[in-house]
């Protein structure tokens, strides 16, 4: 599997398989945002709304393709305050029904937290519903778990769920810690 990088005009030519990669990791119920049953329409919509940030640099977008099409995704949000340019938020880290189990997710997590640390960024942190998958993904893979929020979002099937924070140190922050 090879991660790449998307700009403006891939993300765009990409958006309905984006979108697709999006109704099934809802429909699987996990927690990245939507609720179910989510509308292919309204994916594609929302995919095409994060192209203006990925030609501003505010957003980074990377996919892993498998057989022609996209089975997984992962993106980093950079703030744009000054105070905060030292760190990024993981978002959106999702990976087909189809590929699961192969250590997709742990790949491009891995592409994630390097792009970051290319980039100069020194913190990184995230969002995950408590209890998920995702999250042991996260603990296994060396972020601390910086605390629980109960009914902070909502499931796909509606339902208040906690969230957990994590955080990583990465780059020669990691290094000097």
């Amino acid at each position: 599997m090879t991660a790449t990088r998307l700009d403006e005009r891939q993300l765009r030519d990409h958006v309905g398989e984006l979108a697709d990669l999006l109704v099934d990791t809802v429909a699987d119920g996990a927690s990245v945002g939507f609720l179910a049953p989510l509308d292919r329409t309204a994916a594609i919509a929302w995919w095409e709304e994060r192209a203006a940030a990925v030609a501003a640099g505010q957003l980074a977008v990377w996919t892993a393709r498998e057989g022609g099409r996209t089975v997984g995704t992962v993106s980093l949000v950079f703030p744009d305050k000054p105070n905060s340019r030292h760190r990024a938020e993981l978002v959106k880290l999702m990976v087909h029904r189809r590929a699961r189990g192969r250590g997709l997710g742990r790949r491009l997590l891995m592409v994630a937290e390097q792009a970051a640390i290319d980039a100069g960024i020194t913190l990184l942190h995230l969002d995950t519903e408590t209890d998920s998958l995702a999250e042991r993904l996260y603990g296994s893979a060396g972020w601390t778990r910086a605390g629980v929020i109960p009914d902070y979002a909502a499931s796909p099937s509606g339902l208040l769920r906690p969230t957990t924070f994590y955080y990583k140190h990465v780059g020669a922050t990691a290094l000097t810690r």
